[in-house]
């Protein structure tokens, strides 16, 4: 500062020009950052001059003045906005920008629009993802593909360079970006119009000759033109009182029905609901009057489901209604079968009514109880305790399912009827498929049970043919040796089989050891309990033996007191006694 000074001082000249600069920039009313106007003084080949009125010019690249047409209008003395970028380059040029100018006021009227909710024009430029670009003032917005138009368009080449009339939905100030929006502009001119023909409609109103426009993918309804620029929903459910399974097997685009009703009417959506059924009487009205209860009545089948079939029943006035045929009315034997098993969609049937829900709106069908059709319940219970001929159809862990060919029932056979060994491995012996003979125990609840060793000889009959009563000595012979103890066979056959425990084998443990025993030994042994009814069988050789030493010193007891015999000795005689007998 002070060097300053001095050379102010010493050179006057310095000082002059000092403050004629100073007083140049005091004057200068450019800023950075700003928008100014500009005077264009001259059009080069790839430069334009402008006069920034600030005792400055400053060149501007001849690109930025291509949007939009402008620089075919550019003349000399024309003027422009320039955005000022820098006061001053490296080359103590000023630098400017039509470009970003032309911007920044764009930006500022896009804030200024989707703050209004005004219409603007724009220019469709390009594609990018998931949409379009669109210029406003040469400013670019983002115009997503379901804002192109209120309908799907196939092309949209004709819209490209093209003016049209946008509206901003969406902008991000942080990021200087906005969404803008075509379809915004149609449907707003489409609901000033729908408005003012709302005025003169009601709902109740009747339309005539209603075009079918449009029916959606799911085909669950229609879209009907109803003139005036109104656009009704119709609802698959308004169509019929019956079920409809598709709208195409009613309507078709451009189809003209001729009448419809306004159902109803939303002000605030300006949505229209129109309906075709309302104009005809429910079935439902008075239908205890028009289908009676345990009457037959002919049908079609409309639809198919998992859990029955829904039929359209006629009664002899011609009305219709449909009900539903639950998958347990459909067959007397599988009560879970397959609708699709026993019926097909658009088959005619005969069905009985079984129920009406009035207020419910619900009609239940059977089919299988429908008259003329044969219950083959009827026909079993007169066959309980008959032999029959069954298929086997299915093979559980424990039973066996059969069909009783003659009424296509099932049947079950439990792995305990199928023999009175009560074996479960039994149901090993049978396949597929198989045909075999069992008697109808019994039917109940719609159930049928089967038996098979009922048809064969009891093995516990042995003991009435034989007059065997508890406390009598059996003879038995070794079938199996078990580690518990043994199973006998009473009878030759070999059917009449008892398991013996090993406590009761013998009175000495030493001889309680089953591995001692070998198969087809004789063995006496006591029955100590016959529970016929219960099938109940409980044999013990160790009794046997006591009674036999009871009965022997019974015999013997008094002979032996007199001579001083041991129990040894007398066992022993009555052996010899015994064994000279047998032979």
């Amino acid at each position: 500062m002070a060097i300053e000074q001095e050379l102010n001082k010493t050179n006057p000249l310095h000082k002059e020009f000092q403050d004629l600069l100073d007083q140049d920039f005091k004057n200068r009313k450019v800023k950075e950052g700003e928008i100014i106007k500009a005077t264009v003084t001259e059009i080069l080949k790839n430069h334009v001059v402008c006069d920034l009125k600030s005792k400055q010019e400053a060149m501007i690249n001849i690109d930025e003045f291509k949007t939009n047409g402008e620089l075919e209008k550019l003349k000399v003395n024309s003027e422009v906005s320039v955005f000022v970028e820098r006061l001053e380059n490296k080359f103590g040029e000023i630098v400017v920008s039509r470009e970003k100018a032309r911007r920044l006021v764009a930006w500022k009227r896009i804030l200024k629009l989707h703050e209004t909710q005004e219409e603007a024009v724009g220019y469709i430029k390009g594609r990018v993802k998931g949409g379009m670009v669109c210029e406003i003032d040469g400013c670019p917005t983002f115009m997503p593909s379901s804002q192109i138009s209120d309908a799907p368009l196939k092309k949209i080449d004709h819209l490209m360079n093209t003016p049209i009339r946008v509206m901003i939905t969406r902008v991000d100030a942080k990021r200087i970006n906005a969404c803008s929006s075509r379809r915004a502009v149609l449907e707003k001119s489409k609901n000033a119009k729908l408005k003012e023909a709302l005025k003169n409609m009601k709902e109740g109103d009747i339309v005539e000759n209603a075009t079918v426009k449009a029916i959606p993918e799911g085909k669950w309804g229609a879209f009907l033109d109803l003139g005036n620029n109104c656009l009704a929903l119709l609802h698959q459910s308004d169509i019929s009182h019956n079920r409809i399974s598709s709208v195409t097997d009613i309507l078709s685009v451009g189809q003209k029905i001729p009448k419809v009703v306004i159902s109803k009417i939303d002000k605030e959506t300006n949505r229209i609901s129109a309906s075709i059924k309302l104009l005809s009487e429910s079935p439902f009205e008075n239908i205890e009057s028009k289908f009676k209860i345990g009457e037959t009545y002919p049908g079609e089948v409309v639809k198919l489901s998992e859990f029955g079939a829904f039929v359209l029943i006629t009664n002899s006035d011609n009305v219709s209604a449909e009900g539903l045929v639950h998958q347990s009315m459909l067959d007397f034997a599988d009560k879970n079968v397959k609708p699709s098993k026993i019926l097909s969609v658009s088959q005619k049937i005969s069905v009985k009514v079984v129920s009406i829900d009035v207020n419910a709106k619900r009609i239940g069908l059977s089919y299988k109880d429908r008259e003329g059709a044969e219950n083959p319940w009827n026909k079993i219970k007169d066959k309980v305790g008959k032999v029959v001929e069954v298929k086997v159809k299915n093979i559980t862990e424990k039973a066996i399912f059969c069909e009783l060919l003659d009424t296509k029932l099932t049947g079950k056979l439990f792995y305990k009827d199928i023999s009175y060994e009560e074996n479960i491995e039994d149901l090993k012996r049978f396949k597929k498929n198989d045909l075999i003979k069992v008697k109808i125990v019994s039917v109940t609840d719609d159930k049928v049970q089967l038996s098979k060793r009922a048809i064969e000889k009891d093995p516990l009959d042995w003991f009435k043919d034989n007059n065997k009563k508890e406390g009598d000595i059996i003879t038995t012979r070794i079938h199996e040796v078990l580690k518990s103890g043994v199973k006998v066979s009473i009878d030759k056959e070999k059917k009449l089989i008892v398991t013996i425990r090993k406590a009761d084998l013998a009175k000495e443990a030493a001889d309680s050891r089953p591995e001692i025993y070998s198969q087809d030994n004789k063995i006496d042994a006591k029955l100590i309990e016959l529970d016929l009814k219960n099938r109940r069988i409980k044999l013990s050789p160790k009794a046997a033996l006591i009674q036999e030493e009871q009965s022997l010193i019974k015999k013997f007891g008094a002979g032996a007191t007199k001579s001083g015999a041991t129990l040894k000795e007398i066992f022993s005689k009555a052996i010899g006694k015994k064994n000279k007998k047998d032979k």
